[in-house]
């Protein structure tokens, strides 16, 4: 028992944090509706961040017992926070993800981040002596939790996403002072110019990021006849003569929230090739089965064999779901 003391008291409360995130994230769902509960997080978050920047050194240099305790608080607090806020955000991005598209990378990011904040020494000896490795966390955080947000006041996510870009870094702006040892007005004048270039970055770079909190209730690849109620579900590997004697129509329900309007395209692909570009109605969300769309396609190229997908994706280009079908001789 001797030997296992040190143990617990050294990762005891990061073992109890990890059992206490996974019920979080496979017992109890994290609703959207409660999006106003992460959004108070952000805004504590962005407080507390802002204080310890401007106090950290006067309090660290202190002889007194009771202002190093100050910062210790300060920081565990704000450890906590990150660890909640990525906690929500997880299932909400989990959903959105493509696994496999590119946008699965900004998954993986907040998963190991996630998973870094948990285990507190882990977090002491890789985040407390690199303040640009706070400053990620802080980034992140931010702008995952905005980009969520923002969506469910009515904000298409490409705007969304630029939006909350600019506000991490803005947010940035009392860690900048500090580290520059600039006046406010330089500090504040600078984050306000490098927002605008991240929030352009964002939104060239939007392929990598899931469409949150769009996603893909469901989908069916079906033979171009009847209706939705008298399907004939491709379930196997189709073959040329009879997709061009029957044709195909892909049915989609996207999930978006409620008072979101957003314009939708399939994209048909054979072997990462652009075949067709369907624009689609715009989805309306708070259908909690999905907004229900399709497209038909009845004409093909003359080489048809090889490997099909359908990419349901913004009207700016952000992948909300893909579904693949393979076309034989």
């Amino acid at each position: 028992m001797s030997g296992l003391a040190p143990f617990i008291r050294q990762w005891g409360i990061s073992l109890a944090s990890l059992v206490g995130g996974l019920l979080t994230l496979f017992v109890f769902r994290h609703e959207l509706s409660h999006v106003r509960w992460i959004v108070g997080y952000v805004l504590l978050l962005w407080l507390l961040f802002a204080l310890i920047t401007q106090v950290r050194r006067t309090l660290e240099g202190s002889e007194r017992r009771a202002a190093r305790l100050v910062v210790t608080g300060v920081d565990y607090t704000i450890q906590s926070l990150y660890h909640g806020i990525l906690l929500f955000l997880l299932p909400v991005y989990w959903a959105s993800t493509t696994l496999t598209s590119r946008n699965v990378m900004f998954f993986l990011v907040l998963a190991g981040l996630a998973l870094l904040a948990t285990f507190d020494p882990w977090f002491r000896a890789i985040v407390h002596p690199r303040p640009w490795a706070g400053a990620v966390f802080f980034f992140i955080c931010v702008f995952g939790a905005l980009d969520v947000a923002l969506p469910l006041v009515g904000f298409p996510p490409r705007f969304a996403l630029m939006v909350s870009a600019g506000a991490g870094v803005i947010a940035l702006a009392p860690a900048l002072c500090v580290a520059r040892k600039w006046p406010w007005r330089v500090s504040a004048t600078v984050s306000a110019l490098a927002a605008f270039v991240v929030a352009g970055l964002a939104y060239a770079g939007r392929g990598w990021l899931p469409p949150v909190p769009l996603s893909l209730a469901s989908h069916v690849l079906a033979w171009n006849v009847g209706t939705l109620e008298s399907l004939e579900p491709v379930t196997r590997a189709i073959k040329a003569a009879d997709l061009r004697a029957r044709g195909l129509v892909a049915y989609t329900a996207v999930y978006a929230p409620a008072g979101l309007k957003q314009g939708i395209r399939h994209v048909w692909q054979r072997d990462g090739e652009v075949i067709d570009v369907v624009n689609l109605s715009p989805v309306h969300g708070g259908r909690r089965e999905g907004f229900r769309t399709f497209s038909r396609k009845t004409s093909f190229p003359d080489a048809v064999v090889g490997r099909w997908s359908v990419d349901v994706t913004t009207d700016s280009g952000q992948l909300i779901g893909r579904f693949r079908f393979r076309v034989i001789p």
